[in-house]
Formats: structure tokens, C-alpha cells, sequence
């Protein structure tokens, strides 16, 4: 039998991600559209404790769709962890006779959540938004599309001052666990190297590659760092790079939290429609801990713990393979 579903609560929690706003514009309206009572809860789980959720009707959600971060705000709340925390956010819930809840964010996020339906047998669905492109069952998460641009029309700048100058930069873009945006914004910004959390590269094999391009007379060179490679960040890398190599005047930039903000692309306005409508309608039928994701261009569902528990996959074969390839 479907649930009897009268009011549902959405939030954004963790880092923000281009792409939420239209998100959860989509979820408002849809729910309305179906007879539904919509809330929005600030702050993340920070605002189940604190009592921070307001009713909200499709006007709420007006010209949104274009704005990046998240009009419900985010925040990371260590009492939610807590028995205590999750039983006062349990409390404040059945005081405004919320039936379900919707949570966007990454894996701490569905793992708050998980935990939580758990505890109280409440209705949860999960919508992937972060930027780093790593969790089970969507091929894409809200905002990584959007990262990436941002990411190579920097990279596309410095290549500009690179060339006038023949100079070597290293580019530390996000991914502690990840290394999405790193391999794809290597290729798509035709750069010299990339240095991934998943596959360690030692100083040694990356001025073998440096050495390859210089010796075909190749004025400038971009190495894409990801953050969490284990040889360290961008500075200390450029540093072990500059004392065996110094054909080039050697410079670091790190984009940091430029990759988080800025106007959603198209992409991701899309995919944070389709996916806000799709999560409200698998609530609607009865459905619960699950996330809503894309595979191919057809949104699936996949349970929150198989989301978690797949939560390092593997990076695609043939773009690792590409970085050498396609950088000589």
C-alpha cells in the first residue's frame, strides 16, 4: 500500500554544490503539485535539532534555479550523530507532523540519514549533490558538471600566462577521496600530467613525463593536482618537481573553493530537476532509503547503504590511459 504521505521536509547538508537551488525548487513544487504539505529545513541536519524547518509554497522557490550554493544553507552537525541529537531532530519532526524527508548532500549526509530511518522507521530519500562526482548509482552528482567548467576556464587562463611565459604551473584542484574533477578537467584542458588519489605517481615519474614534453619544445606545461594525492598538495610537489627540474619558472595555484560556487550549468539545472521530481515521486509510492541517481540518461534508484558501501569506485580505464596519451 502507498504510504500516506502529507508532509515532507527537504535539506541540504555537507558542502554545497551548484545546482541544489534548482534541486530543491524542483522537490517544492512537485510536491505541492501532488497535494503535499512542503517544508524546508535550514542548515542541514543542524536545523532538525534546532527547529529551524518553515513551510514553503512554490513562490518560495521562485528565481532560484540560476543561483549556486543552497537557499536552505548547509551546515556539518556533529550532534546529529548523537542518540540525543537524532532524537530531539526526531521530536521536532512529529511536532509539525513531517512524514518523510529528503536529504541532499554526499556520503556523510545519506549516512546521517540512513542511520536516522533506521533508528525511527522514517521515510528518507537521497538526491547525490557534491561536486566530487563519488557516489554509487549516478553517473553524475549535482554540481560536478558544473565544477568542471569552472575549473577549466581557470586552467584555460593560466595556460595563457604559462605560454607568455614558459612556465610550468601546478593546478591543486578538489578531490580528497576523488579524483573526478582531476582526471576530467586534464583532459578537457589538454594538461601535461594529473596526480590522482586513486593511482600514486612519484616525483620521479612525473619529470620523466615533464622531460618528454620539454623535449619536443613544448613552451608550457599544467599539472592537475588533486588534493588528497598522497605525495602531498601543490606546493610540496612543485617543490620535489623544481630541484630536479628546472627548465621552467615553476608556479602553483590552488582554485580551493572557487569550484563550489558560481551559476549552476544547464547540465546541472537539469539534473537537479529531474532528480528533485524523481525523489518526491519514489516517496509518493511507498519507497524509502533510496537514492535517486542517473545511469545512461534514465534516473534509477539505488539503496542508500549499497550507495555508501560502493562509495570508492573505480575511475574510468580509458581516460587514465588518455592523460599519457593525449599530453605528448
Amino acid at each position: 500500500m502507498k504510504p500516506n504521505i502529507k508532509n515532507i521536509a527537504v535539506l541540504t547538508s555537507g558542502g554545497d554544490a551548484p545546482g541544489m537551488n534548482a534541486c530543491i525548487r524542483a522537490v517544492i513544487r512537485t510536491g505541492i503539485y501532488n497535494g503535499v504539505n512542503m517544508f524546508g529545513v535550514m542548515h542541514g541536519y543542524q536545523g532538525l535539532i534546532n527547529n529551524n524547518i518553515i513551510p514553503m509554497n512554490a513562490r518560495s522557490v521562485s528565481n532560484i534555479i540560476h543561483l549556486g550554493g543552497t537557499i536552505l544553507k548547509t551546515a556539518r552537525c556533529l550532534e546529529f550523530k548523537t542518540d540525543e541529537g537524532m532524537e530531539t531532530a526526531y521530536q521536532n519532526l512529529k511536532s509539525q507532523n513531517i512524514d518523510g524527508l529528503i536529504v541532499i548532500g554526499g556520503d556523510g549526509t545519506f549516512t546521517g540519514a540512513r542511520n536516522f530511518s533506521n533508528k525511527y522507521d522514517i521515510p528518507v530519500i537521497g538526491i547525490p549533490g557534491t561536486i566530487d562526482n563519488d557516489l554509487y548509482g549516478s553517473d553524475f552528482t549535482l554540481g560536478y558538471d558544473t565544477a568542471i567548467n569552472t575549473v577549466i576556464e581557470a586552467i584555460d587562463k593560466i595556460r595563457d600566462t604559462a605560454d607568455s611565459h614558459d612556465r610550468l604551473f601546478f593546478i591543486e584542484v578538489m578531490g580528497r577521496d576523488s579524483g573526478c574533477i582531476a582526471l576530467r578537467s586534464a583532459i578537457a584542458s589538454g594538461a601535461e600530467a594529473v596526480l590522482l588519489p586513486e593511482r600514486f605517481t612519484s616525483t620521479h615519474e612525473l619529470i620523466t613525463q615533464l622531460e618528454l614534453g620539454a623535449s619536443t619544445k613544448k613552451s608550457s606545461s599544467i599539472v592537475i593536482v588533486s588534493e588528497g594525492h598522497k605525495a602531498g598538495g601543490a606546493y610540496d610537489i612543485a617543490k620535489s618537481v623544481k630541484e630536479s627540474f628546472n627548465h621552467y619558472d615553476t608556479k602553483v595555484t590552488i582554485l580551493g573553493h572557487l569550484q563550489r560556487g558560481g551559476s549552476p550549468s544547464s547540465f546541472d539545472r537539469i539534473l537537479g530537476s529531474r532528480l528533485g521530481f524523481a525523489a518526491v515521486n519514489e516517496m509518493l509510492k511507498g519507497n524509502t532509503r533510496v537514492m535517486v541517481g542517473l545511469r545512461g540518461n534514465e534516473i534509477n534508484t539505488t539503496k542508500i547503504e549499497d550507495a555508501l558501501k560502493n562509495h570508492n569506485f573505480k575511475l574510468e580505464s580509458d581516460l587514465l590511459e588518455m592523460t599519457k596519451v593525449l599530453s605528448i
